[in-house]
Order: C-alpha cells, then structure tokens, then sequence
C-alpha cells in the first residue's frame, strides 16, 4: 500500500470523528464568539449590527474574583481528584479479572443516576437537619452550630465526588497496560513501595494523567448546579454567571463573551503545550 493511500485511509477513517467535532464544538464555538460581538435586543435574543460594547462589559473588575475562584476550585478538584484516582488505578489493575470487573462496575454505578438527583442528595446530608451533619455533631467532630452548606469546601467536595470517576476510567485505562514487571524489578534494585509507585508506576501511565487532569479539570471550569445547589452567594464560578445571563438577564451576547473567553482561556493553553510537546519531539529527533 503506497503512503499517499495509506494517508487517504487514514482519512477516511478519522472522518466521522471530524465531522462529530465540526458539527458539535468547532461550529457552536465560532457561533458563540460570533454572537459575543453582536447587540443584545429587548426580547432576549441577538439585535442586528455589530459591537465591542458587550466585551467592555466583560473587563468589569467584579468578575476577577469570580474567575480566580473558578479557577481555583477546578484546580484543586483536579488535584484532588488524581490524588485518589491514581492509588485506585493502581489498584484495579492489579486485582484479578473478576474483582476488576466489580470494582469498575462501582466506579461507574454514579453515572447510572441523575446528575440534579445526586448533588440534591448530598444537599439533603449535608443539611443542618441532614444525617452527616447530625452524625459529625454525634461524634463531637464539629460543634453544633456548623453549617456544612454555603461555603467554598462543600462546592470542592461535591466537585470532587461528581468529577472522580472522569479520572480513574482514563488512569485506569492507562494502567491496564503498564508492565507490573517494572515495578518487582524497581524493588528487586532496592526501591521501597512509595518510591517505585512514584518513579515508575506513575511516569509510566503519564498520558493517562494527562487525559484525567484535562477533563476533571475542563468538566469543572463550566460548573454552575453545584455551586447553586450547595454553595453560597460568595461561592459563584464563572458558570454561575453564564448561567445567570442566559436565563435570568436574557442577555446572549454577554453569556457569549463570557463563555467564549472561558474557552479561550483553556483551548489556547492546551494547544500551546501540544505544539510545545511536538516541537520537543522533533527536535529529540
């Protein structure tokens, strides 16, 4: 087969996934930064002409907040969220063919259930009359005037709880092919437990944390129910806000701004690490 066939099959192979990526992000993606220059009318749609008015708006300084703690809280929940998937990887890909199929199963049961169901059922434990709360003030953990809702650490603990299994199916991905081999041999050389986990186990399922860290971490950017649901007002991302111009304010070319820079901030990074990593490659060549 000659290469020029060879590329054409190629082709033809990757065109249903192209085509699924233009017809659902690349298109909607141009028409929302289309829609950031174009006026707001008073019936909540797109008014005709053009303008920079809606971006101006957006420089507003009360938004800084929002992003950095939109920023934040995804950041942290995708730290959090390999800290815990990485060891549970591991694990299942170690454990024999029954037990992994037990074990994956678990990991997939919350995607089974409503996503609305599940953060309502976390309000309702973590409720001042809720049976965590009331549990927690049992064991004298907390006193018994905490409140565990409205605040920032409740957002990153359903943040976490709803985002972990978007990291270990990739880890686990990842580490269903790795050569435990490597890991007896490091400790045949003198390595103990943690240091072969951390100098060979978790290099060598490197693009598995890539995969993970990207989606936890893209999945949380665009968060709005968990902050509404069981955080305060001091608590809203930038998804919060999207939200909030969409249905509340009925105004679409702010939403879009907003949105369109938010996917600016997380696609330009992205395609300059990959443009980074192939020039390395090149060069290593």
């Amino acid at each position: 087969m000659s290469v020029k066939s060879r590329s054409a099959r190629q082709w033809m192979i990757s065109l249903p996934s192209l085509t699924w990526l233009a017809v659902f992000f690349v298109i909607p993606a141009i028409l929302v930064i289309i829609t950031a220059f174009r006026p707001a009318d008073l019936q909540g749609g797109v008014g005709p002409g053009w303008t920079l008015a809606t971006l101006r708006e957006v420089e507003d300084p009360a938004y800084l907040p929002i992003l950095w703690r939109t920023f934040w809280l995804s950041g942290a929940t995708t730290v959090v969220c390999l800290a815990l998937a990485l060891p549970m990887a591991f694990q299942m890909a170690r454990a024999g063919q029954r037990m992994r199929q037990v074990l994956l199963l678990l990991v997939v049961i919350p995607f089974l259930s409503n996503f609305l169901i599940r953060i309502f059922a976390w309000k309702s434990l973590l409720h001042p009359e809720g049976p965590l709360t009331k549990l927690l003030i049992g064991l004298h953990l907390i006193p018994e005037n905490a409140v565990l809702l409205n605040h920032g650490g409740t957002v990153l603990l359903v943040l976490v709880y709803t985002q972990l299994p978007f990291a270990i199916l990739p880890l686990y991905a990842a580490a269903e092919k790795f050569d435990f081999g490597l890991l007896d041999a490091a400790r045949d050389l003198g390595a103990g437990p943690w240091r072969a986990f951390s100098k060979v186990f978790v290099p060598g399922v490197r693009s598995g944390i890539i995969s993970a860290a990207v989606m936890v971490f893209v999945c949380c950017l665009g968060q709005y129910v968990i902050p509404q649901m069981v955080g305060g007002t001091s608590d809203e991302m930038l998804g919060s806000k999207i939200a909030q111009r969409v249905f509340s304010d009925r105004n679409l070319p702010h939403a879009s701004a907003l949105a369109g820079g938010l996917m600016l901030a997380v696609l330009v990074p992205m395609v300059v690490i990959v443009l980074w990593q192939q020039f390395g490659r090149k060069e290593a060549e």
